[in-house]
Formats: structure tokens, C-alpha cells, sequence
């Protein structure tokens, strides 16, 4: 997208400091409280919007998931979620929060539907998107030719998830 107007880049990179410390204390958080580390096994699906985390077979954590955007590897590009018409709507959360937030504070990247890759403004953007929408944590997977990119809400015990 051609349209990229000009901000204020100290704005931008207040920012993304503030939502790179929030994220860092929110992953780690709940990775601590909810054992998300060691022989962890994942599910996630974008139908039902929801992650599911295992152990040795056995469920024991579930929450929702935001799809944030995608990277494709073999064009070298992000795009986000709100801007990829494949996506169920049930995965896009309220994503589009996010486009109004780069919108009513001119920082560009979040309201281009997408950008050239470049890992550094990827994480900015995911960074802020968590804490715009008050995510728990975030999470990525990494395939042969793209990485899906989540946010996660609402983690419960799956015996609490019923």
C-alpha cells in the first residue's frame, strides 16, 4: 500500500517500548503460571478460535486465540489479519482495534493491510497489538513457507474450561 503517511516517530517507539515491557512481563508470567515450558505439546485452530496445550497426551490448558497476521517467507511480507479475507472471522478477534488504534494515532504500520518483512517491525507490530488488546501472552509457530502469529486471551485450566 502506497498510502503511508508520516508520523511521529518518537510517538511510535514510546510506544512500542511500553508494549515490549508489557509483553515481556505478560509472557513470561504465563509461561511461569501456567507451566508452558518443557514437553509442551500445542493445538490450535482458527475455526473455533481457541489453543490448546498438552502434556504427555493430556490437555491442561486452553485459552483464545487473536490471529495478529502472518509472515510469508518466500515473499518476504507480513500481513495482517484483518486484512487476509481467507480468515474466519472467529480468529480475528477484535483485530481491527488495532487498525484504529495506528489510525487515530498516525503510526502507519498498523493500518497498512501489509509490509515488507523485516523482523524488527514485525515484533514491534505484534508487541503493540498485545497491548492494545490486553493480551495474555503471545505466540507464533514457524512452518516451511509462513509463520502464523497469535495473541492469547482467557488462559484456563482445561478442567475450568468447560
Amino acid at each position: 500500500m502506497d498510502d503511508r503517511s508520516p508520523h511521529d516517530h518518537a510517538d511510535w517507539e514510546e510506544v512500542v517500548s511500553s508494549a515490549r515491557e508489557r509483553a515481556r512481563s505478560r509472557q513470561a508470567l504465563m509461561v511461569e503460571r501456567h507451566g508452558l515450558s518443557g514437553d509442551v505439546q500445542y493445538h490450535w485452530s482458527l475455526d473455533d478460535a481457541r489453543m490448546t496445550w498438552s502434556r504427555g497426551g493430556e490437555p491442561f490448558l486452553t485459552g483464545r486465540l487473536t490471529m495478529i497476521g502472518s509472515v510469508s517467507l518466500s515473499q518476504r511480507t507480513w500481513l495482517w489479519s484483518w486484512a487476509n479475507e481467507s480468515l474466519p472471522s472467529a480468529a480475528l478477534g477484535d483485530i481491527a482495534r488495532v487498525r484504529r488504534f495506528g489510525e487515530a494515532h498516525d503510526f502507519p504500520v498498523l493500518p497498512w493491510p501489509g509490509f515488507g518483512y523485516l523482523p524488527e517491525l514485525v515484533a514491534e507490530a505484534r508487541m503493540v497489538a498485545a497491548s492494545v488488546l490486553d493480551a495474555d501472552g503471545l505466540w507464533s509457530e514457524s512452518t516451511d513457507d509462513g509463520e502464523p502469529h497469535f495473541l492469547l486471551h482467557d488462559l484456563k485450566p482445561v478442567t475450568d474450561a468447560a
